[in-house]
């Protein structure tokens, strides 16, 4: 197969859509595909072009062998509505210029969504290449802009709404992250094609007995029980109950190391040297090649979101790797995700999300039961080689699009 990722994020940068697509461009490449990425200059999340891609219109690069095409984005952190949409739509309009200079046929174009408009780059790409559409959900829009209140402007809502119906009926197979959002799909399109492609962990990357050094040259000690959050310290993380939290626990040996970059992460910075805490920590980001060593060397993780309907069906995708290193969770998050990883695998403790003294409990409780943590660790580690190899997710997601070709 002739296969285009169509997407706005791809590494270098980091995050979980960045993660997960890079992963599964490598696995289609290596069963033998014929794989590109057509994708914007790196600038998530700091909103910023990295430098060695600053004042380009395009450029081309290998990364595992895979041919990235990237294409000129307006960049910008700003909520302001308009940037938002130049953001957007700089790079709706490059790709689909940058795709007009790549002539050869194409059988399948992958476009990530969000950013939803990116839709209508994959419609006029699949007209002149001739392929097949399948567009990949990894979080529902408009419905979420909307209820987060990223667009509130209620023409532009409905026009995206239609934007969104459309792709649907013109995909051969729209993917999804979690099973709620394609609930939500399947409940206004009966008919259609829909295919469960969740995040994942390759447990020959993330391996358990990885060398623990990284305490040590942090400056935390054996006593210390670290819990770790990293990913993106934004509004949806809901991440201001651990100021809360670790206030809660002065007198105890639990420490939060909170790692990534957001724009919330100052505002955290600022609350936690207020409060004067000592147990909270804020060690400078790093790339998704270190995170094995760091969960390696850290007691416990944290994954928390915001207390709204909309994240019932939300499934972070820090968990599995966290899991894969037999690493308990503390997971702040109701829903699909409690099901799955406190119900199904028992390999977490819930907590009320936004509930700092709900947290700081569970936190206690693990710091005080090595055993539980062992227990909770191992069964983690079996669940998500079970379930969520994402070797094998690649695998059966690829006999998915042979079939719809063939069909």
């Amino acid at each position: 197969m002739r296969i285009v990722i169509l997407t706005q994020y791809y590494p270098p940068e980091t995050g979980a859509p960045q993660n997960r697509l890079s992963d599964l461009a490598l696995r289609l490449h290596e069963a033998g595909d014929e794989v590109e990425v057509w994708t914007a200059m790196p600038n998530y999340p700091a909103g910023k072009v990295h430098g060695a891609y600053r004042w380009k219109f395009f450029s081309s690069e290998l990364r595992d062998d895979i041919p990235v095409y990237r294409s000129w984005i307006f960049a910008t952190t700003s909520k302001a509505i308009v940037p938002r949409l130049l953001n957007y739509f700089s790079f709706v309009f490059s790709v689909m210029l940058r795709g007009l200079f790549r002539a050869r046929r194409v059988d399948v174009i992958l476009c990530e969504s969000p950013p939803l408009f990116l839709g209508i780059s994959a419609l006029f790409l699949c007209k002149i290449k001739r392929a097949r559409l399948v567009f990949n959900v990894s979080d529902l829009w408009p419905e979420s802009a909307e209820k987060l209140g990223i667009i509130t402007n209620k023409r532009l809502l409905s026009l995206a709404t239609r934007l969104e119906e459309l792709l649907y009926r013109r995909s051969m197979l729209v993917s999804g992250q979690t099973k709620g959002i394609l609930k939500s799909v399947n409940a206004r399109f009966p008919k259609l094609p829909t295919w469960w492609l969740p995040n994942g962990a390759d447990p020959t990357r993330f391996n358990p007995e990885l060398d623990r050094s990284w305490r040590e040259r942090a400056g935390f000690s054996d006593q210390d029980f670290l819990v770790l959050y990293a990913g993106i310290i934004g509004h949806a993380q809901g991440l201001e109950i651990l100021p809360v939290a670790a206030e809660k626990l002065r007198e105890s040996r639990v420490h939060f190391v909170v790692m990534g970059s957001g724009p919330v992460k100052a505002d955290l910075i600022r609350l936690c040297r207020e409060k004067q805490l000592g147990n909270i920590h804020f060690p400078e980001p790093v790339g998704a090649e270190a995170i094995p060593s760091i969960l390696a060397a850290v007691d416990a993780t944290v994954v928390p979101l915001r207390k709204l309907d909309l994240f019932q069906g939300a499934i972070p995708s820090k968990i599995f790797e966290a899991l894969a290193m037999r690493k308990p969770i503390l997971l702040g998050v109701d829903g699909e995700a409690r099901t799955l990883f406190v119900e199904e695998g028992r390999c977490a403790l819930y907590f009320e999300p936004d509930d700092a003294e709900q947290l700081a409990g569970a936190a206690l409780e693990l710091a005080s039961n090595s055993a539980l943590c062992q227990e909770l660790g191992l069964r983690g580690e079996a669940y998500v080689k079970q379930h969520f190899d994402r070797r094998k997710i690649a695998a059966d997601f690829r006999k998915t699009l042979i079939q719809g070709i063939q069909a």
